[in-house]
């Protein structure tokens, strides 16, 4: 049995879940094709993902195709309680709530590794974190395990570069049919989104601070401008830094824009990208979100150790009142603000992202004994295959090249 805030919702979860699956189609395809071969029988996975709408239809694709699943969030705040319910209504072992303590969040990924998992689907990579410090006899029965988002490879990699890793992990997030439209599109409008809900403030005319020029970067600066913002980027990277000059964004150090940036969103994946030097210059009534995957790149601590008070000024919006007066504004506790304060990236996006995370799962079932413990990539042909059918389902064709043009772009003979 798994553990969820409240049953009663899962009537409206199921209506979420059936809504994701009409903006799907991919996955669909993908469940429908492999539903009646049960090419996953046998196969138990242990999930830790944000437990959305998007993310149900993934499980019950694993499901469909013959799966025994277990699944907990990967972020205490972004659980959408209702969905936690309908998985759990439809017998899905789920340890999932929104506003998880640390420790319960720990827990919860405790109690899902206690399914024996073959296999592992992690965002963040908590789970796999867990599993090698503290639940090594685990790792004996584990042949691989896939990572969704681009702090979770950071980190693997580390582990890999340092000879800790202990099962091979796919790369999802490196994908291009992933990081190129997940993080560019997706992070772009669901973190707006959540800075909307969380403050129904007017983007335009004011100067929006991005700090990062990454893929989740470049989607927010440009949705940011879209809504008629002056943007600002910040960054470290000279070439990342170049790119945003380039597309016509200022740019400049953190320094100077704390003092104009009316709006600041991170998106580094860094810790410490907005510290109390920062705060003591800002503008009265600044509003600070994150959109990187945890909470330390707004350093809330020092936020709280320089106001004289805070208080709750709407949902996910904590106002903080400096000892001058100013007040701050925090969003979603500086958690992840596009699932924290609003639904997280829309269904058609998270399509290709979990597709391409079935089909790597599907990879792992068959391969993962075989590959030694490193990062992988997906391969180029999946890639493809995704935005192929991504395509289809749009009712857009594409041209193919012609033997004459394959030889041409193989060969070296012809020239002038």
């Amino acid at each position: 049995m798994g553990k969820i805030r409240d049953p009663s919702l899962a009537d409206s979860g199921r209506k979420k879940i059936e809504w994701a699956e009409s903006r799907m189609p991919v996955l669909m395809r993908l469940r429908k094709s492999h539903s009646s071969e049960k090419t996953l029988s046998g196969v138990r996975i242990a999930g830790c993902l944000h437990v959305t709408k998007e993310t149900a239809v993934l499980v019950e694709t694993f499901k469909a195709a013959g799966a025994e699943v277990s699944w907990c969030g990967c972020n205490p705040l972004s659980t959408q309680d209702d969905v936690a319910a309908a998985l759990d209504a439809a017998g899905v072992e789920i340890f999932a709530w929104r506003g998880l303590s640390p420790e319960e969040y720990y827990w919860c990924i405790e109690q899902t590794l206690k399914i024996g998992p073959k296999l592992t689907l992690d965002d963040g990579a908590d789970l796999i974190f867990t599993v090698h410090t503290k639940h090594p006899e685990y790792l004996s029965h584990i042949e691989g395990g896939t990572e969704e988002t681009t702090t979770g490879i950071h980190r693997i990699r580390s582990m890999a570069k340092e000879g800790k890793l202990r099962y091979p992990i796919v790369a999802v997030n490196d994908a291009e049919t992933k990081s190129d439209f997940d993080n560019v599109y997706g992070t772009g409008q669901s973190a707006i989104d959540g800075v909307i809900r969380a403050t129904n403030v007017l983007f335009a005319g004011k100067n929006v601070v991005i700090s990062g020029f990454g893929h989740c970067g470049r989607g927010l600066a440009s949705r940011a401008r879209g809504l008629g913002a002056n943007v600002i980027v910040t960054e470290v990277d000279p070439i990342k830094a170049l790119k945003a000059r380039m597309e016509g964004f200022e740019v400049m150090k953190m320094s100077e824009a704390s003092r104009i940036g009316d709006i600041f969103i991170s998106a580094t994946g860094c810790k410490d990208v907005i510290t109390k030097d920062h705060f003591a210059v800002m503008k009265d009534g600044a509003i600070l979100a994150n959109a990187g995957h945890f909470n330390v790149e707004v350093s809330v601590s020092d936020l709280e150790n320089i106001a004289r008070g805070s208080r709750e000024i709407r949902p996910d919006n904590r106002e903080y009142t400096l000892q001058d007066g100013r007040r701050l504004y925090l969003l979603a506790e500086g958690r992840l603000v596009n699932l924290a304060a609003a639904e997280g990236h829309p269904s058609e996006v998270m399509d290709m992202s979990f597709a391409n995370q079935f089909l790597s799962i599907l990879r792992l079932a068959k391969e993962g004994k075989n590959l030694k413990p490193d990062v992988y990539e997906i391969p180029r042909s999946q890639d493809e295959q995704v935005a192929r059918l991504k395509l289809e389902s749009m009712g857009i064709s594409i041209d193919e090249l012609t033997k004459e043009q394959q030889h041409y772009l193989s060969s070296w003979g012809e020239g002038t």
